[in-house]
């Protein structure tokens, strides 16, 4: 009777030895928990033998490793918005003190209304397009603009586009180039970003571009290429990228986000875009899903 006793006695001690370590365990994670800063690399150990304390330890890092990961991320869009913001205040200063200065000389010198006001409704107007342009990439990259996409033909939004900017194609004195397989091309799009990709390539071929636009297609690709202008090659591998300059390309005009645009356009319509130089052109591939690999421009 009495070993059996004192053997109950001593697996009663052992069991509250253990519950006191697994005690003194929990509250050391909660002081080491309370008393870290939230932005340390803390990763918590266990002293405790045993798979039910590790499988704790283990949960509590993986939630601080996710924690200090969207910390990271809303640190980052945080500072690419304010960088963002800093880039285009002179862009979109620069109209809106031209509408101002015309607006005051028109009330110095009334003899001129007309041309002062469509000077004014001009540079509103490249206001509103630079604003238009800055709200798309914030929601593109805040990912609060869902694209519906779909099996669409892919040259009805191009003519929309081509007629759209048939006034400066018309100043510019530049007749596109079209070749394509067939008419009836097909690709996987939303139908409103296809034709802002369209847009926005239409416009930096322009703005940028040396004449002699082409543009061409095939299933689930189409290419659109220019000439160069003289002066400093534009870095493909940098093309895309949020007011990369390869030359005084802000200058004449635009919030430097276009290209970048359409590369997120792409990728949020599982797509792909790319640009290389070749013969002194620009040429920038617009990829679809589905679409084959296959290496340079449609023919």
């Amino acid at each position: 009777m009495l070993p059996s006793l004192l053997f109950a006695l001593a697996a009663l001690g052992l069991a509250l030895a253990r519950l006191w370590a697994y005690r003194a365990q929990m509250l050391e994670m909660a002081r080491i928990l309370e008393e870290t800063p939230a932005e340390s690399n803390l990763r918590l150990t266990v002293r405790m033998s045993g798979a039910a304390p590790r499988r704790l330890c283990r949960a509590v890092n993986l939630r601080l490793e996710e924690g200090r990961r969207l910390r990271l991320e809303t640190q980052k869009r945080e500072q690419e918005l304010k960088y963002t913001m800093a880039c285009v205040s002179h862009d979109i200063r620069t109209p809106l003190a031209g509408a101002m200065g015309y607006l005051q000389l028109l009330e110095r010198e009334p003899d001129r209304q007309g041309e002062s006001l469509g000077i004014v409704k001009k540079r509103l107007e490249e206001l509103e397009g630079l604003l238009e342009e800055l709200f798309l990439y914030t929601r593109l990259q805040s990912g609060s603009l869902p694209l519906a996409c779909g099996e669409l033909a892919a040259l009805p939004p191009l003519w929309d586009a081509l007629a759209e900017c048939y006034p400066q194609l018309k100043a510019a004195g530049v007749e596109p180039e079209l070749r394509f397989d067939r008419e009836d091309l097909k690709v996987w799009a939303s139908p409103e970003a296809l034709g802002r990709v369209y847009r926005n390539l239409l416009v930096n071929a322009l703005r940028h571009g040396g004449g002699g636009l082409a543009i061409s297609g095939r299933d689930g690709e189409l290419c659109f290429s220019n000439d160069l202008p003289p002066g400093p090659r534009p870095d493909p591998e940098r093309l895309f990228d949020r007011f990369y300059q390869g030359s005084p390309a802000r200058a004449k005009g635009g919030a430097g986000l276009g290209l970048s645009i359409v590369r997120e356009l792409m990728e949020q319509m599982g797509g792909r875009v790319s640009a290389n130089i070749a013969g002194g052109r620009l040429e920038i591939h617009l990829s679809f899903p589905g679409a084959p690999l296959r290496g340079g421009p449609p023919s």
